[in-house]
């Protein structure tokens, strides 16, 4: 079987409006040169040209999909909602929550976004595809029932989750997001929840700023099945794989998932206009390959990518490309440009020491049964 390769046009289609990165343009704030938010649809448009032009399309099942149905959608979201978003879209566009604008056909391009994650989900689990990536567009990981925040429109990997188990395709899944910033819409979905775990690995008070912290837990039945692991800037390559193999490998080890599904952002990129971390598309590799062999171990390699964040128009197209090779097995390669310069600005030594004590901490509280006291503040 092959990987599974799920995109829409339309998806590159949906606009912000008029945005300086994260602030409105207005009074003292000048207008970007190339207009729009940080969301904008040329670090994924520029992912699929990549592929294009490398052929790694001809090594993975190309595939599209319908849009979330009403059904999917008031899984997680309110039926009120919905249709103020719905009539806002035909309208015209507006924003709904914070930050979070769209313009004409925002909720029908939306709804396509969350298809895509939803498909790949569905076909991973019905063995039609071996894993998969949705190139879903506008984000979802920041998106509450009620409340639109970050980009984020509609919670994809959420409404995917809440579709594979009401068709009893799953029961226990896992979450990973590394995205740059908090998933805190996964998080606030599932935080009641024991047949879902959800793990963000992310930079600490990026965004949201009130959110992500590392005592936030769970609650009731999902006390221990919600994990954050806030870290500090600058954290790089070694500690990215660090906390990924002593924190997220023993936490889905011990929960056994029948899927993992990873909200893949790549704004932890060294070159990511809105995040100070400094991974690399080595990084984001190595990175697929360990959740690969947690799927191999667990779910029979069931593994599904979808897209979050990541705002770098010549960076993420190398990211994404990277991970692509390694959930496909493809020697098709697109070398990164920028590997030597990367390479040289990651941590030293002294900082990765400090790095792997801090996450040595973190891990202790945090794989800890019951949960655990934090570790103390070490500034």
């Amino acid at each position: 079987m092959s990987t599974g390769f799920y995109w829409d046009e339309r998806c590159f289609w949906h606009t912000g409006g008029n945005y300086a990165l994260t602030m409105p343009v207005g009074g003292l704030v000048q207008p970007m040169a190339a207009g729009g938010l940080p969301e904008h649809p040329e670090t994924k448009r520029r992912l699929r040209n990549l592929m294009e032009v490398t052929g790694i399309t001809a090594d993975l099942e190309m595939r599209h999909a319908p849009a979330a149905s009403d059904d999917d959608l008031l899984r997680v979201h309110p039926a009120p909602y919905l249709s103020t978003f719905k009539e806002m879209s035909e309208a015209g566009g507006g924003e709904l929550g914070l930050r979070t604008p769209f313009a004409k056909d925002g909720y029908e391009i939306a709804r396509l976004s969350a298809g895509l994650a939803i498909r790949a989900v569905e076909d991973v689990l019905r063995g039609s595809v071996a894993n998969a990536y949705a190139l879903s567009r506008p984000p979802g990981h920041h998106c509450l029932p009620d409340w639109p925040n970050g980009f984020c429109l509609l919670a994809n990997i959420a409404l995917a989750v809440e579709a594979a188990q009401a068709k009893g395709l799953a029961g226990r899944i896992a979450v990973v997001d590394w995205d740059v910033h908090h998933g805190n819409g996964t998080e606030q979905i599932f935080y009641d929840r024991d047949d879902v775990l959800t793990i963000s690995v992310h930079q600490e008070y990026n965004y949201p700023l009130d959110t992500g912290d590392i005592t936030d837990r769970g609650r009731g039945k999902g006390l221990g099945f919600n994990i954050n692991v806030p870290l500090p800037p600058g954290v790089g390559h070694v500690g990215y794989l660090e906390a990924m193999e002593r924190i997220v490998r023993p936490a889905l080890d011990r929960f056994q998932p029948e899927l993992i599904i990873v909200a893949c952002g790549f704004d932890a990129g060294i070159f990511d206009p809105i995040a100070r971390m400094l991974c690399t598309a080595q990084t984001f590799g190595l990175m697929t390959r360990q959740m690969m062999d947690a799927a191999e171990a667990h779910c029979d390699g069931k593994l599904v990518m979808v897209h979050e964040g990541g705002y770098s128009e010549a960076y993420v197209p190398f990211c994404g490309h990277r991970v692509l090779e390694e959930l496909s097995g493809s020697d098709r390669r697109a070398p990164d440009p920028m590997a030597a310069t990367v390479a040289t600005r990651q941590p030293n030594a002294q900082a990765d020491t400090f790095i792997r004590g801090l996450i040595g901490e973190m891990a202790a509280v945090l794989l800890s049964d019951p949960p655990a006291a934090p570790p103390p503040d070490r500034a």
